[in-house]
């Protein structure tokens, strides 16, 4: 199938996309990568009557490691993470998660901002982000605004992003010391969407976990942390025991459905089994 008809515009700069997005308001979708919009055009799942491009504009694909954090630009693309040396050796987490999106075709394409805009659980970011409890910077008409991960997925395809604002930075806590993470998931095949994934980012202090951020990946209707199993953690040593309570308090509070990728039940059990690997490869990593 081809896409309905739209008109599309390519802006030069931030404010004059924001002035697009305002002047068209709910018609008007913005253009990123296109690894998920385009699909969703060509079978009319998504008929935008207003495309805004906004790949020519400059100054949005970087990756910088300031005093407090990492800074992300928006329009960074997938294949960047995975080739940078300071991402494999500063933030495995979120090494690991730049290796499995899709395949390389697609990486070489798709945008760190579009996939957490896009807003959908099945994609590996939004767990990451939730896990390394990321901050974002979007800009509408006046000025910049700070989002807190934790605020920014309302639901399935759903973010606080106001229509007329434009993520433009993603933010990531430097790791202090004791710090660790990891993200693992299970897949049909290389490429395809997680039946379950796990991100998790924490901090070791004297064989004890003191800190623990766990977000799920594609079993549940938005994206989402595992609190319960953060709880599990914090505060005692990562025996088996307690990687076994963390694991079955995360398939307990997760919200897995039926599909062709396994049964509610299976993949709850793998959810138990994937966060423990997860919470384990993330211990490994503590201090290395």
């Amino acid at each position: 199938m081809i896409p309905g008809k739209f008109e599309y515009f390519a802006p030069s700069s931030v404010k004059e996309a924001i002035g697009l997005l305002d002047r068209y308001g709910e018609d008007a979708k913005i253009l990123a990568g296109g690894q998920s919009l385009i699909p969703a055009m060509r079978f009319r799942l998504a008929q935008p009557e207003i495309l805004v491009d906004i790949n020519r504009i400059e100054g949005l694909d970087y990756i910088r490691e300031l005093d407090d954090y990492l800074a992300i630009g928006a329009m960074t693309r997938e294949a960047s993470l995975e080739k940078s040396a300071l991402i494999s050796q500063r933030y495995p987490l979120l090494a690991d998660t730049a290796k499995v999106i899709a395949d390389p075709l697609v990486r070489n394409m798709a945008t760190v901002g579009g996939n957490l805009a896009h807003a959908d659980p099945a994609n590996d970011h939004p767990a990451t982000m939730l896990a390394y409890d990321a901050t974002l910077v979007a800009e509408g008409p006046d000025g910049d605004t700070i989002i807190g991960i934790d605020d920014f997925f309302l639901g399935l395809f759903e973010t606080s992003l106001a229509k007329d604002q434009i993520l433009k930075e993603i933010r990531l806590p430097k790791p202090g010391p004791g710090s660790g993470g990891a993200y693992l998931k299970i897949e049909r095949k290389v490429g395809d969407y997680a039946v379950v994934g796990v991100a998790i980012q924490l901090t070791v202090e004297n064989g004890t976990v003191t800190a623990a951020r766990i977000g799920l990946t594609n079993v549940a209707g938005a994206p989402m942390r595992a609190k319960n199993a953060e709880a599990a953690l914090i505060g005692n040593a990562p025996t088996g025991d307690i990687l076994e309570k963390a694991g079955q308090a995360a398939a307990a509070e997760c919200e897995p459905w039926s599909d062709l990728r396994g049964s509610e039940e299976y993949k709850r059990d793998m959810v138990r089994i994937v966060t423990k690997r997860a919470i384990r490869k993330a211990v490994e990593r503590v201090g290395a």
